[in-house]
């Protein structure tokens, strides 16, 4: 029987390098997860005095948030740039978080600042979760269905329709009182230190089940990212994959939005730190690698923002700045992240 090559398709798939040396993924991950142990670990039993059981409370509350949200929006992104072959774009091309606006404008719209402040936490993100996915699968099932090589028209027709949100959004915020318009313009930012203790469970769960998945089908996301013609012929169904992947990250971002509020940048700052400090673009590293840099990215700022600084607002408009900033940058680089192979 002759004996296998080196680069069989065996030794291809293995998820692990022959050792951790200091260029491997794996002892980059390894770095990387270390780092976000001891950032939380820093943010949650730094300056404890007073009513200690109290603070860790509230503290340890502050870290769930910012973890599910930085799973959710650092995996959904790099699902995203996989199956569109674009290291530019975000999910918030698709509209979701133009859909999310719009459903805040209206909902004060229609029942006033002060009924909807009222609205179960349990409801409102129910609402918002299954109007963004539902949307997403509408949105999917009607332009994948009509069109044979769809995705750019897909992006497309997003971006359209999140201009339409946007616009009735715009709309119904010139019609309303003051005091309204100032309890809703709290709502168009993230808030990633607000978020209803009762929706953690439920958001952690979609974002666990969607991201477990998604890295048990790493091998074919790594054929899926190599094109639309050569996955075919390495016998994957690129169009039904892709669909999947969409529904995945309709779910992270959906998710992700309801419970803290709406995200533009962000997911390219966590994807392309992932991609850079990794330096492959294997999902059995990018996936995990994502997530612990928005981790990393989230709890650090939120350290440095309170503790540091000793500063009293929104982390969000800061996340966002420098996540334009990158994306300013890959804009100038063509969108290559240096150093992935």
């Amino acid at each position: 029987m002759p004996s296998r090559a080196p680069g069989s398709a065996d030794a291809s798939r293995s998820d692990t390098p022959p050792s951790a040396t200091p260029d491997s993924p794996r002892f980059r991950l390894g770095l990387l997860a270390a780092v976000a142990g001891a950032l939380i670990a820093v943010y949650l039993f730094g300056n404890l005095s007073g009513n200690v059981a109290w603070i860790l409370g509230r503290r340890g509350l502050t870290v769930a948030t910012l973890t599910i949200t930085a799973t959710a929006i650092g995996v959904s992104t790099v699902l995203f740039h996989t199956v569109t072959a674009n290291r530019i774009l975000t999910p918030s091309i698709m509209g979701l978080d133009s859909l999310y606006i719009a459903l805040q404008t209206a909902a004060v719209f229609f029942l006033g600042s002060l009924t909807a402040s009222i609205l179960p936490a349990e409801l409102r993100f129910g609402v918002e979760l299954v109007a963004m996915v539902g949307f997403s699968l509408v949105l999917f099932s009607l332009v994948m269905g009509r069109f044979a090589r769809s995705l750019t028209m897909l992006l497309l027709v997003g971006v359209l329709i999140g201009g339409l949100f946007r616009g009735v959004s715009s709309f119904l915020q010139r019609l309303l009182a003051p005091e309204d318009f100032l309890v809703l313009s709290d709502r168009f930012l993230a808030d990633f230190t607000g978020a209803d203790p009762r929706l953690l469970g439920i958001s952690a769960a979609v974002v666990l089940v969607v991201s477990a998945l998604a890295w048990r089908d790493r091998h074919r996301l790594d054929v899926v990212g190599l094109g639309r013609d050569l996955a075919i012929c390495l016998g994957v169904d690129h169009r039904r994959r892709t669909l999947i992947v969409l529904v995945g990250v309709a779910l992270l971002v959906g998710t992700s939005t309801a419970l803290v509020g709406p995200t533009m940048f962000f997911g390219l700052l966590a994807a392309h730190l992932a991609y850079r400090l990794l330096g492959t673009q294997r999902h059995a590293w990018t996936i995990p690698g994502a997530a612990l840099a928005g981790i990393i990215a989230l709890v650090g700022g939120q350290w440095l923002f309170e503790r540091v600084l000793g500063l009293e607002g929104s982390l969000s408009m800061i996340v966002e700045f420098v996540g334009g900033i990158v994306f300013i940058a890959l804009l100038l680089s063509g969108g290559r992240p240096r150093g992935a192979g």
